[in-house]
This record gives structure tokens, C-alpha cells and sequence, in this order.
């Protein structure tokens, strides 16, 4: 799949909002199990969140990036 420059631009910028909201789980998730006790619950959804994002990010990136068959 082809992609023009405003779609490129685009993924990008999505790309970076994604990242920084990965960033920012870890530090929620980090403040959150600080205290004892904390909700087990609520940390399992963020991590849920959490991954959920590192799929989409892979899945953009391989978008910009596709793979180079050697």
C-alpha cells in the first residue's frame, strides 16, 4: 500500500501522540502501585491500554516503514 505525504504526515504525527501516551502509562501505572494497596483492577486496564498502544504503534510503523525483502 502507497501512501502519499499528507497520509505519511499524518501516521507520524499519530505515531508521536501515541508514543507520548505510552510514555505517560508507565508513569501512571508506576504512581499508581506506589501505595499499597492500590486497584488491581485499574492497574490491569491501564496495562491492557498499554499494550493495546504498542500494537498500534508497530502496526503504524510498519506502515512507514515497510519491510525491504533482501
Amino acid at each position: 500500500m502507497r501512501l502519499n505525504e499528507a497520509e505519511k504526515e499524518r501516521l507520524r504525527v499519530q505515531l508521536e501522540e501515541m508514543k507520548c501516551e505510552h510514555r505517560d502509562l508507565d508513569d501512571v501505572i508506576a504512581r499508581v502501585t506506589e501505595t499499597a494497596p492500590f486497584d488491581q483492577l485499574k492497574v490491569q486496564r491501564l496495562k491492557k491500554r498499554k499494550l493495546s498502544l504498542k500494537d498500534e504503534i508497530l502496526r503504524v510503523e510498519g506502515l512507514l516503514l515497510p519491510d525491504i525483502i533482501a
